[in-house]
């Protein structure tokens, strides 16, 4: 016999029905587990990046989405103005600030 019968002879019932909960507790287990192993922790990531970006004040030093450093001039409702050198200036939506370089700083130690 071939692997696709053992499959299928698997799959037979003897008469008697099934539990219908018996039936959907795998399906039920995966997404609990891809719950906790992968929505949860991305859920609390966004939460903290949301609250970093909430309390951002003049004079924080960040890193933009596309990798610039600078120090915040000024914050106004969904952007800031970002000083990147000593003349130079940039305004910059929220959203693409990604973190506080002090945390790279001491992941380096």
């Amino acid at each position: 016999m071939n692997y696709f019968n053992y499959i299928l002879l698997f799959g037979q019932t003897t008469g008697e029905d099934q539990n219908p909960l018996g039936m959907f507790l795998p399906l039920i287990l995966v997404l609990v587990i891809f719950w906790f192993f992968m929505i949860r922790p991305q859920a609390k990531k966004q939460k903290e990046l949301r609250k970093f970006r909430e309390s951002i004040q003049k004079g924080d030093k960040v890193i933009t989405t596309g990798g610039i450093y600078g120090k915040i001039s000024s914050v106004k409702d969904t952007s800031v103005i970002l000083q990147i050198d000593e003349n130079t200036k940039i305004t910059v939506d929220k959203n693409s600030i990604i973190k506080d370089p002090t945390d790279l700083q001491q992941g380096q130690k």
